[in-house]
C-alpha cells in the first residue's frame, strides 16, 4: 500500500497476473468460437443448408466484423498508454465497447478526484478504474445471460402470431442501432458528415453492382470496403490533399 500513490502505472498494468488473465480470456473466446462454428455447421446440415452456403455466411460475418473491429482496435491503441496491454486486451478486447469501458474508468477515476492519465493517475486510481471496468463488463454479461432466455420466449410467441414479424424485427433493430450511432456523429463536424455520406454511397453502389452483376463476393465484403473507402477519403480531406 506504500506504493499505491506512485505514478508508476506500468508496475501494476504490466503485472504477470494480468497477462495470465488476458491469455485465459482469449483462450476461452477461442474455444467458444470453435464450439459455435461446429454447432452452426451441424445445425446447417440438419436444416438443409449446404456447406458452400455456410462457408459464404462465415466469410460474410468475417468481412462484416472488419469495420467495427477496426474502430475498436484504433481506440484500444490509444488507450494502451493509460491502461497497458493486458487490461486493454481483457476489457476492450472482450466486451468490444471502448466507449463503455472508458466511461466506466472515467467515472471511477473522477470519484477519486483524478483524470485518466492526469497527474493524480496513480496505481491506486488505476486499480479502482480497472475494477470498475470489470464490474461494468460483468454486469453487462450477467444482464445478457438473464434476459436472453426471456426475450427468446417472447420471440417465439411473436413468431406464432406473425412469422413475418421475426424477419422484420431483427433487421429493424439493427438498422435503428446503426442509425442511432450515426446520428450522434453527424453534429460533430463536417468531416463526420462526409464520412457518413461517402460510406453510405459506397455501400449503396457496391450492393447495386453485386445485384446487377451477381457478385456474391462483393456482398460479403461490401461493409468492410465501404469503411475503408470512407477512411481513405476522410484522410485525404482532413490533410487537404485536394487543394
Amino acid at each position: 500500500m506504500s506504493t499505491a500513490s506512485s505514478n508508476d502505472i506500468w508496475a501494476v498494468a504490466q503485472s504477470p497476473w494480468l497477462w495470465v488473465c488476458a491469455l485465459v480470456v482469449f483462450a476461452v473466446i477461442g474455444v467458444q468460437s470453435w464450439i459455435y462454428i461446429r454447432a452452426a455447421r451441424a445445425a446447417g446440415e440438419d436444416v438443409g443448408i449446404s456447406r458452400r452456403d455456410l462457408n459464404r455466411a462465415f466469410r460474410s460475418g468475417a468481412a462484416a466484423s472488419v469495420g467495427p473491429s477496426l474502430a475498436v482496435v484504433l481506440v484500444a491503441i490509444a488507450l494502451l498508454t493509460l491502461f497497458g496491454t493486458p487490461a486493454v486486451l481483457m476489457r476492450i478486447g472482450l466486451v468490444g465497447s471502448a466507449a463503455t469501458e472508458t466511461a466506466s474508468a472515467t467515472i471511477a477515476a473522477s470519484s477519486m478526484g483524478a483524470d485518466l492519465g492526469g497527474p493524480a493517475w496513480t496505481q491506486e486510481v488505476f486499480v479502482v478504474a480497472f475494477f470498475a471496468m470489470c464490474v461494468s463488463g460483468g454486469a453487462w454479461m450477467l444482464f445478457t445471460l438473464i434476459f436472453t432466455p426471456i426475450l427468446k420466449r417472447g420471440s417465439r410467441r411473436i413468431a406464432r402470431v406473425n412469422p413475418r414479424a421475426m424477419a422484420i424485427i431483427p433487421g429493424s433493430a439493427l438498422l435503428a442501432a446503426f442509425m442511432a450511432l450515426t446520428i450522434t456523429e453527424l453534429p460533430k463536424s463536417g468531416i463526420h458528415v462526409i464520412a457518413v455520406l461517402v460510406s453510405g454511397a459506397s455501400m449503396a453502389a457496391m450492393m447495386w453492382l453485386a445485384r446487377r452483376f451477381d457478385l456474391g463476393w462483393l456482398k460479403e465484403w461490401a461493409l468492410g470496403l465501404a469503411i475503408i473507402i470512407a477512411l481513405a477519403v476522410i484522410y485525404v480531406v482532413h490533410h487537404g490533399y485536394l487543394g
